[in-house]
């Protein structure tokens, strides 16, 4: 029997999650704000998200008990001159985190990404975090970046074979 602690952390309903759309963009940008909070309009990772849109077809919400509970952003992007994706921001709002929300989101967007033909993934973020989604540093070993980061913190994500070896080179935003 779980205890009082574990049932009061556990949602009633489990979050829907479904592809974000454009009437969802205040939301999603609420979600985000409330998550990172204006620091994050300072990293590398927003040069490339600057006047571009997200991939609505990539990227996704959560809903629960009829709000919006987390979402994830995926931005169409080159490495060289391959194409690929940009994952981030991913956001869950504070009262739904530790239900593993994060992860499925996560998932989801791996999954799209691949279903959608793309060879990879990128991210700027904590390989203890996402290494166990399959992201690494050593994968994105030979990509830079369009500003100062810390090169360990970029990591990336084959969704084929013979992906990883392809990413090489300069990153840059690509309209979706």
């Amino acid at each position: 029997m779980p205890n009082a602690a574990a049932l009061a952390a556990t949602p009633a309903v489990a979050p829907l999650i479904a592809p974000e759309r454009a009437q969802d963009t205040r939301l999603v940008e609420g979600l985000i704000d409330r998550a990172f909070g204006p620091g994050r309009f300072a990293k590398t990772a927003e040069r490339l998200r600057e006047r571009q849109r997200p991939d609505l077809g990539l990227s996704f919400v959560a809903w629960g008990e009829g709000r919006a509970v987390g979402c994830v952003r995926q931005w169409p992007i080159l490495i060289g001159d391959v194409p690929a994706v940009l994952l981030g921001p991913i956001a869950v709002q504070e009262d739904r985190r530790r239900e593993g929300l994060g992860a499925s989101l996560i998932l989801r967007a791996c999954d799209a990404a691949r279903d959608a033909g793309y060879g990879a993934i990128l991210l700027v973020g904590d390989e203890a975090l996402f290494g166990p989604y399959g992201f690494s540093a050593a994968a994105a070993s030979r990509v830079t970046l369009p500003g100062p980061v810390d090169q360990r913190r970029v990591l990336a994500r084959a969704l084929g074979s013979g992906a990883a070896a392809a990413l090489s080179g300069p990153v840059r935003p690509i309209a979706a």
